[in-house]
């Protein structure tokens, strides 16, 4: 109780801060590209830019118009309600000059001072430069006008409040540009201008800490707890470890959602259904540029195993159902057929601290993305129909132990927390 009555105070003083001294309102350098476009090439770059931030993810309901709003981004603090930014005058941002899309990107700001939650990534959206907030706004106000008010977010009492928004906002951000690193190639700067920034790739792959604050910029991983699923380290070599990676399966797997060294699965997949297929094979080698180039923590699973008789059988009983159920595809010894089935040795999806996105898609079934370069991907069928909690544990516990595998065991008490959540 003292530590929620600290951090409230705390809050508040920042909240004060951030009144009397804080909130740049600057409109930003003159954009010197897009002041040089027709506009129909400022629209165009602007969808591509839109296409690269996944814009509408958030502002679309599934069925509903696109860019109309209405969707409930889930958090742990309630729903925020994300707003209709089309192009009507009443209800979206049809009244809304350039000038005030930037300060919504860059500050956070709505265009009547209010200020935005961050499930809007205006922490990460703020790097990006005058030039592409000027087409995207060009390219919003050309979608169709769309006649739906916003709805009035559901947050608890007392993070629905401006005052204690401003001092979060006091805490954890500042507005920023990108800054391209001499040291590095052009393609270093490029890959690390849109993971930073219109990517937002932080806001799944870092942790979080009480208050909703991401760790930076160091896509260290971080759990989804209202989605159920964990977003790997990018640069842990017990998680993703991309800098151990070939730099065109990274591409590959951007571009695509399959490689030979991994498959997209939940979050992901729509990440790269819905944007990241979409970009230019140069803007995805950027990517795969940086992303690889990140430093690693020399992190390594080192898990001592029980050997009592108990856990012996405990994972013969998961070697038993992996044969029954699972090996017809991904081979007795784990591996696998890729990109269709893939590979189960090795695969450090399965070998992570957390558990929980294995025991997600044996339960729920796991389905890569339907792309251009993978349009009919394998899909793997649900098991939580089938297969009890304790068995689901029991099998995934096998996964994670065998073909060298070493990672800790689940039990049936860490699948039921998942079997209820729903896949998005």
């Amino acid at each position: 109780m003292k530590k929620i009555i600290y951090t409230v105070i705390a809050l508040l003083a920042a909240g004060l801060l951030f009144v009397l001294f804080g909130g740049s309102d600057d409109t930003g350098p003159a954009p010197t590209v897009t002041s040089k476009l027709a506009p129909a090439e400022k629209v165009a770059r602007g969808a591509y830019l839109a296409k690269a931030g996944d814009c509408m993810a958030c502002h679309t309901v599934r069925g509903g118009a696109q860019y109309a709003g209405g969707r409930a981004l889930q958090t742990p603090f309630g729903n925020v309600i994300s707003p209709n930014i089309t192009s009507d005058k009443a209800t979206g941002i049809g009244s809304w000059s350039s000038d005030d899309f930037w300060r919504a990107l860059h500050n956070g700001k709505s265009r009547d001072g209010r200020l935005l939650y961050p499930a809007f990534p205006y922490t990460n959206y703020t790097r990006i430069t005058r030039d592409d907030a000027d087409a995207l706004y060009a390219y919003f106000q050309s979608v169709p006008a769309v006649s739906q008010a916003n709805q009035p977010h559901t947050l608890r009492f007392p993070y629905n409040q401006q005052f204690m928004l401003a001092g979060w906002r006091a805490l954890y951000f500042k507005p920023a540009v990108f800054r391209e690193d001499s040291k590095q190639s052009v393609d270093w700067n490029r890959g690390a201008y849109l993971v930073q920034g219109l990517g937002h790739c932080s806001a799944c792959h870092s942790a979080r800490n009480t208050l909703g604050a991401t760790d930076g910029e160091g896509l260290s991983g971080g759990l989804i707890p209202v989605l159920g699923w964990y977003a790997p380290s990018l640069n842990s070599g017990a998680e993703a470890g991309l800098g151990e990676w070939m730099q065109p399966h990274i591409a590959q797997l951007l571009k695509t959602g399959v490689s030979p060294r991994a498959t997209v699965f939940g979050p992901m997949a729509e990440v790269v259904q819905q944007s990241l297929q979409h970009l230019s094979d140069s803007d995805i080698n950027a990517m795969a540029v940086y992303l690889r180039a990140l430093p690693g923590d020399g992190k390594k699973s080192e898990f001592e195993r029980d050997k009592s008789a108990e856990s012996v059988a405990y994972l013969a009983a998961g070697a038993k159902l992996y044969g029954k159920h699972c090996a017809d595809c991904h081979g007795a010894g784990g591996t696998g057929l890729p990109p269709g089935y893939p590979p189960l040795a090795g695969n450090r999806a399965l070998t992570m601290e957390q558990a929980v996105n294995p025991i997600r898609i044996v339960l729920n079934g796991g389905f890569a993305p339907g792309t251009e370069g993978n349009p009919r991907p394998y899909g793997m069928p649900p098991f939580g129909h089938v297969l009890n909690d304790t068995e689901v544990a029991q099998v995934v516990s096998y996964l994670r132990s065998a073909w060298g595998n070493n990672a800790p065991p689940v039990n049936g008490n860490d699948v039921n927390r998942y079997r209820a959540i729903p896949l998005d």
